[in-house]
């Protein structure tokens, strides 16, 4: 029997701020966050659920706890942004709610306590742009005209409220393989053991490996989810592009540079006698750097020498840069709500957020993957609860109509920009992740909203008019 596995319920006690040290300087002096899990019985599940207050924002004293309950129900397990989504929803409430206290714009607050280093290993970031995030995304969205006093924005019946959080997830990178060949025809087969669970891999990695053999991408041929083929790391911990893709990328690297040493030292070439670094590939063609006009395709030298291809497999193992520097992806989300006054509904209207991710490989794709994580954090927000029987530990809702889940009618306007550049420590790619930073930060941001056009905080999800009335 396969029992169905569930997203962990967490309890966070702590996540609270000396404020009486804060209100002279707005800066954090105290940092408390106490989390509790569950697991099965007959096997161990936990999250990063207390990470988030230890790179996130400074603070001269912390002291983080987490605690795995062992109980008599099904193994939880990974759902998109496992502890980060739901630590941040408290780290972030909090901040929010001591910003409100004192007084002070919740932007400003946390610009004000930004990190100079990792907080807990003394780390510096390899990259870090969340500052960034938050200024840019805060000026297209509109954030200079929010009312700070809760339920003082009406539009009718409606009370309209705008709340922010900030977002990180770690970078993950695990060992991959991958094979590169280049057809006598000029076209090229890349294989690995990767799946595609809807991010867009195949697009993304037949990019990568076009841009590695200097080819255009409709002569690649991508194939993955094959045992056969070489090793990769599950489709998990937004990992794929770091790790598959720099296997991708190796693996091409590689055998570009060896079909440019071939050709080098082949009398018959027109590249004989030029070193491999006064090379070029564009389109498939090898020319010299210094005359364009001497050179000869992958074809031309394959086909010369008879053969139907060439290939080149090749192994991305990780360095040690996660223990030289602290690695995350950031964002910041702005959202706008409506709550009925009278029936307490929450409808959201709108979510802007800006990511720094490093390299964006693919801006369309990665759009959409931000849409994605938008749409599950509003379900997170405002819909989504496993019902338990706590009797047995049965979930008694596991069914598409008691599980609500956002609809078209529940999705508003929604945008995401991602910050231009790479970061290159993490991996040659220079890519950070972005399929799970993209959900992390919206079920704070919404709950933020929800308190500025209420002025309930709720701390429970989902928010829900009971809750609220």
């Amino acid at each position: 029997m396969l029992p169905t596995n569930h997203r962990t319920p967490s309890k966070i006690s702590g996540c609270c701020f000396d404020r009486l040290n804060l209100v002279s300087s707005g800066r954090i002096a105290v940092t408390i966050h106490e989390g509790r899990t569950e697991t099965a019985r007959y096997a161990l599940y936990e999250d990063g659920l207390t990470a988030s207050p230890k790179f996130m924002y400074t603070s001269a004293h912390m002291r983080s706890v987490y605690k795995v309950v062992p109980l008599d129900v099904n193994l939880p397990t990974y759902m998109r942004g496992p502890g980060a989504t739901t630590g941040t929803f408290a780290l972030e409430s909090a901040m929010d709610d001591l910003a409100f206290r004192l007084g002070m714009d919740p932007l400003e607050f946390r610009l004000r306590n930004e990190p100079g280093s990792d907080q807990v290993t003394g780390l510096p970031f390899s990259t870090r742009r969340l500052t960034e995030c938050l200024n840019f995304g805060a000026a297209q969205f509109g954030w200079s005209r929010r009312n700070p006093v809760p339920r003082s924005t009406r539009d009718g019946d409606q009370l309209i409220g705008l709340g922010m959080a900030a977002a990180g997830y770690h970078t993950s990178r695990s060992e991959s393989d991958a094979l590169a060949r280049i057809n006598s025809d000029g076209t090229a087969d890349v294989q690995t053991a990767t799946s595609d669970m809807g991010p867009g891999t195949y697009t993304s990695m037949t990019q990568v490996a076009a841009d590695a053999l200097g080819i255009s991408a409709d002569r690649v041929r991508f194939a993955l989810g094959d045992s056969a083929f070489p090793k990769a790391p599950s489709h998990s911990g937004s990992r794929t592009m770091a790790s598959v893709g720099s296997a991708v990328f190796t693996a091409g690297n590689m055998l570009r540079d060896k079909i440019i040493r071939l050709a080098v030292v082949d009398p018959s070439s027109p590249l004989s006698g030029l070193r491999p670094g006064d090379v070029t590939v564009t389109d498939g063609r090898m020319s010299a750097t210094a005359d364009p006009a001497r050179g000869e395709t992958y074809q031309d030298l394959l086909r010369r020498r008879g053969w139907p291809s060439l290939d080149s497999r090749q192994t991305w193992t990780p360095d040690d840069a996660d223990k030289r520097f602290s690695m995350y992806a950031y964002g910041a989300v702005f959202a706008e709500v409506a709550v009925d006054a009278a029936l307490g509904l929450v409808r959201v209207r709108r979510i802007y957020a800006c990511y720094d991710v490093g390299r964006v490989v693919n801006p369309k794709l990665a759009h959409s993957q931000a849409i994605g994580g938008m749409v599950g954090g509003i379900g997170m927000a405002l819909l989504e609860a496993t019902q338990v029987d706590h009797r047995d530990g049965r979930i008694v809702n596991a069914n598409m109509s008691d599980y609500l889940v956002p609809v078209n009618a529940d999705v508003p306007q929604l945008d995401a920009a991602f910050l231009p550049g790479q970061d290159t420590v993490a991996d040659p790619i220079g890519v950070k992740g972005l399929g799970e930073i993209v959900i992390v930060g919206i079920p704070a941001a919404i709950a933020n909203a929800v308190f500025n056009a209420t002025g309930k905080r709720i701390t429970d999800l989902p928010i829900t008019c009971e809750k609220l009335l």
